[in-house]
């Protein structure tokens, strides 16, 4: 039996925040099997981020709240093996759809290793982790569904909206990146992880957060308004409205009182503008 502490720090609940990007992609792809797409999301969702959430959860043995875990629990070294078990069975699993699929799957999983392993530990690089995490989470995630789910192959040449929607993909996740940091700038200092919201700062990370989502959602309404028409993109505007309007009440308390800039609120943000996304995008592999 796996104990309640390896299964808290997988923190299966926390993938519903990446889910964006899996129906992102699926909506663009012109023709997909829904039963390799079910699996490709059970693999992604249930196998790869919990993997790589508990694997960093290990190796950061955090004390404070991280990402969908307000009160973590002292990780074990189970935490560790059950991380490493669920990589494998997402590759295997991963070799039914395609291997060039398990490939990135592989490809994936060491990245995320590399961001918290103490011999590598990219999390300490203010931009590198940035990048690294915004790219693969973003446009390589994008692109390993898109391949898994339509059979097709990145060795042969791919419709202009399918690089352009990776490419999007990071920007969204590039822009929010930072607020997921906002409240834990404390616990990553301890361990010398001076990360970019550390540097910016509590209102620089919503001042960041603004203007790169802000770039991110012209792109996105400018690529609806040319691949699917005026409709969808005014649609995707709208979606956004909640989070628009709950992100500037959240910044004006953080301005009056900046320990506003804390776990719960963050979380709140991340769930609503999640659910907003993957409202939109699901409304979008329907009517596609």
């Amino acid at each position: 039996m796996i104990s309640r502490s390896t299964w808290l720090h997988l923190r299966i609940p926390f993938s519903f925040f990446l889910l964006p990007i899996y129906l992102f992609a699926l909506s663009v792809a012109e023709d997909f099997s829904v039963i390799d797409a079910l699996l490709i999301f059970f693999i992604i969702h249930f196998l790869l981020y919990p993997a790589s959430n508990g694997y960093n959860s290990f190796f950061d043995k955090d004390e404070g709240s991280i990402g969908g875990l307000e009160h973590p629990p002292p990780v074990q070294l189970e935490l560790y093996r059950v991380s490493l078990l669920l990589d494998v069975i997402a590759i295997i699993l991963g070799l039914i759809v395609s291997v060039e699929f398990a490939i990135m799957l592989f490809i994936y999983g060491m990245v995320s290793k590399a961001y918290s392993h103490p011999s590598i530990r990219l999390k300490k690089y203010a931009i590198g982790s940035w990048l690294v995490a915004g790219f693969f989470q973003g446009f390589f995630t994008f692109l390993m569904v898109y391949v898994g789910v339509s059979g097709t192959s990145l060795l042969f040449p791919q419709p202009p909206e399918m690089w352009l929607g990776a490419t999007l993909s990071s920007l969204m996740l590039w822009g929010s990146y930072p607020m997921t940091q906002i409240y834990q700038h404390d616990e990553d200092a301890k361990r010398g992880d001076f990360t970019l919201s550390y540097r910016l700062g509590i209102l620089g990370t919503f001042h960041f957060t603004a203007i790169f989502f802000g770039f991110a959602t012209l792109g996105f309404w400018l690529y609806y308004r040319a691949y699917f028409g005026e409709l969808p993109a005014r649609l995707y505007l709208i979606a956004l409205l909640p989070v628009l309007g709950y992100f500037s009440y959240w910044y004006i308390r953080t301005r009056k009182n900046r320990s506003q800039a804390d776990f719960h609120h963050t979380m709140r943000l991340n769930f609503l503008s999640s659910l907003c996304l993957n409202l939109f995008f699901g409304l979008m592999i329907l009517v596609n």
